[in-house]
């Protein structure tokens, strides 16, 4: 691109200036506008492959660009009305060639060399591979998650089924047993077997009710020993043998000959007697 805008524009300079001036003399015109700015073009690039930069170079390239687009325009603008959409679409490969000479600059000062891109490629696929093995990793335990769900929701249903099945079974149980109880027929029936055990009596033939229940009293324990009687107690049964028995032993006597004490106390008086 940067070849063809020279040539262009060399030859619209021979062709603009030639009417007016010896055609040698505007081929040196036209030469010095192409070389001013093929000069600054590379020294640009000598700048750049030192890795410096130099505003001045850059900012003479882009006037020399521009007066290139310049003439090229003007002669365009000049030229018959057939052809001036056909130097118009021309005129701007000056400035384009620059721009890409810029873009291909900035490529140079980002390029790496092979070894860096095998590394980053190497570290992209690694990423990958981990990014892989984790979403395989979260299925198979989400998909094990749902088949323990799945399993204990199965589970649960049955366990309820069976609930159910079972109050049934025992509501009809006591239902009938409810119609055996207030009978007629089953009081005649009870009443002549139990006539014949014990004449003159008639016993009246309860059935279990189910409902609520009379609480049945705690038993009363037995006085509580206290620690000297427990220690006095705990030594007598230790030294009963010889060799003294152990703690496991002394306590299936202790407890064998009716003893009450909480495990914490027994405890407690072996250490002491011990």
């Amino acid at each position: 691109m940067t070849a063809v805008s020279m040539v262009l524009t060399l030859a619209v300079v021979v062709m603009w200036l030639g009417h007016a001036m010896p055609k040698s003399v505007a081929l040196v015109v036209g030469l010095g506008l192409d070389g001013g700015w093929l000069a600054t073009l590379a020294y640009e690039r000598r700048l750049a492959a030192q890795g410096d930069h130099s505003t001045p170079v850059t900012v003479v390239g882009w006037v020399f660009g521009a007066a290139a687009t310049g003439v090229l325009v003007t002669h365009a603008l000049m030229a018959e009305q057939e052809s001036v959409g056909a130097w118009l679409a021309v005129s701007w490969l000056p400035l384009a060639a620059k721009a890409l000479w810029l873009v291909h600059g900035l490529w140079e000062c980002t390029a790496l060399t092979p070894d860096a891109l095998d590394a980053i490629q190497g570290i992209q696929q690694e990423a990958r591979d981990e990014a892989a093995v984790a979403r395989a990793r979260l299925r198979s335990e989400a998909a094990t998650e749902e088949t323990r769900l799945a399993a204990v929701t199965q589970a649960g249903a049955r366990v309820a089924r069976v609930q159910a099945e079972t109050a049934e079974a025992l509501a009809e149980a006591w239902s009938t047993l409810e119609k055996a109880r207030q009978g007629e027929d089953t009081s005649r029936a009870l009443t002549s077997v139990t006539s014949r055990v014990t004449p003159d009596v008639t016993a009246r033939w309860e059935l279990p009710v189910w409902g609520p229940s009379e609480a049945v009293p705690a038993l009363e324990s037995g006085p509580a020993l206290s620690d000297e009687a427990l220690d006095v107690v705990v030594d007598e049964i230790r030294r009963s043998e010889v060799p003294a028995l152990s703690y496991r032993e002394m306590s299936a006597r202790f407890r064998a000959a009716g003893h009450s004490a909480s495990e914490v106390r027994l405890r407690a008086a072996w250490k002491r007697v011990a």
